[in-house]
């Protein structure tokens, strides 16, 4: 590593996966380090949750290099990565039971676990479960249960717990999906938060205007290849994204949040 540089956190290097015979992510190449925030943009089918599966883990490589913390998939414990991981997205929110107080949701977040039966927690777990809650915006939500949330704050709730184990990695698959106006302002502004700096981050989107003022990175992904990647602003121009997404687009920038109009 050379001097003064941050760490890889996930380096993927000509990795390619194929399910059924069939490619759908690939051949990719992308390097995250230590302290960056990355938005992962690009249409419907265009492997943007793949790629986030094999940065978090979940999914193996069919060909090429994953290696995520230094270590590479296929030759270490993914349960020992991925404890390491932050996860935000419909696999879990479809998972944790709707019943459980949000404050013990956030809690399961200490051990990555769906329910918090079996687990032992202090004082300074609870005290800190409310201090994530009052971060995302919801800390008068705590004893309700999840089931009467709305979407936009079971989205944020689930946030809360995801950092709730102070993760080195923070993979978010398209979390603002389905939120109304109001939701997604809430999540944009938890997202964004500058008090507490979040861990290194991967976020998955279609649209632009969900990336968070502090989105360092972004990659552009169509047909399972990259279109662009690396720096925010030398991504996100009219011409890579009009190539990504096949359509003539108008894209601009207004203090950190992003915006694209159809020509």
């Amino acid at each position: 590593m050379e001097p003064n540089r941050a760490p890889d956190v996930v380096r993927i290097d000509d990795a390619t996966v194929t399910i059924a015979s069939r490619p759908i992510l690939g051949p990719v190449s992308l390097t995250v380090r230590s302290g960056e925030s990355w938005a992962i943009l690009g249409p419907n089918g265009s492997g943007k949750s793949t790629l986030l599966d094999l940065a978090g883990g979940i999914r193996h490589p069919t060909s090429g290099i994953v290696e995520i913390f230094g270590r590479r998939l296929g030759s270490v414990d993914v349960r020992a990565v991925r404890a390491r991981i932050g996860f935000v997205g419909h696999h879990v929110t479809e998972a944790i039971p709707a019943r459980l107080a949000v404050r013990d949701v956030v809690l399961t977040g200490k051990r990555s676990t769906l329910v918090p039966w079996m687990q032992a927690f202090d004082a300074d777990d609870r005290r800190l479960a409310d201090e994530l809650l009052r971060r995302v915006g919801c800390d008068d939500l705590a004893t309700r249960s999840l089931e009467t949330c709305s979407q936009g704050e079971r989205q944020r709730v689930l946030l809360a717990r995801a950092l709730f184990g102070r993760p080195e990695l923070l993979l978010l698959d398209e979390p603002a999906a389905g939120l109304d106006l109001p939701g997604r302002a809430s999540l944009l502004d938890a997202l964004s938060s500058t008090a507490d700096p979040f861990p290194t981050a991967i976020l998955v989107t279609q649209h632009l205007e969900e990336i968070p003022s502090t989105a360092t990175h972004a990659a552009l992904l169509r047909h399972g290849r990259l279109v662009a990647s690396g720096p925010i602003a030398g991504v996100l121009t009219d011409e890579n994204v009009t190539s990504c997404f096949d359509l003539a687009i108008s894209v601009s920038a207004d203090d950190g949040r992003w915006q694209a109009q159809a020509r």
